[in-house]
């Protein structure tokens, strides 16, 4: 799980929402719960934003109230930010995979549903393994 924090202001009858790993971000809600679903959404737009800019994407800082990317998006978060960190380009992506280039842009595309088997021989191709393990300590949300 990708989670970032994000601090909450009240701001005149609704909750600001910020972060620190990512300025740009800036969203608000009715109340807490309406606000953190927003931030959600903002922090997977505001990675989709720092991919397609080409700029790094942060590792989460330190912080009590934390948002949660979904988890096709942070694994599309970890292939582009390891591609940067070993100087891979698309290119380079796509002819380790096969692959021609518009696949290597859909799995780096955080609104495409990308499939799983895709993205772990996308990590495969940089030298990272795809782990997946659940919890039973988390409460059921309903």
């Amino acid at each position: 799980m990708l989670a970032y924090p994000v601090s909450l202001v009240d701001d005149d009858g609704t909750v600001l929402v910020m972060s620190v790993d990512f300025p740009e971000l800036t969203t608000f809600g009715a109340d807490r719960e309406e606000a953190l679903l927003r931030a959600a959404d903002a922090l997977e737009e505001a990675i989709a934003a720092r991919i397609a800019a080409r700029q790094d994407i942060p590792e989460p800082s330190a912080g009590k109230a934390r948002v949660a990317v979904p988890t096709l998006t942070a694994i599309k978060a970890m292939l582009y930010q390891g591609m940067r960190e070993q100087g891979i380009g698309k290119a380079e992506l796509a002819r380790r995979l096969g692959w021609h280039l518009p696949q290597v842009d859909r799995v780096l595309d955080v609104r495409h549903s990308s499939r799983l088997d895709r993205m772990d021989a996308a990590l495969n191709a940089i030298g990272w393994q795809l782990e997946v393990r659940a919890r039973n300590d988390v409460p059921a949300s309903r």
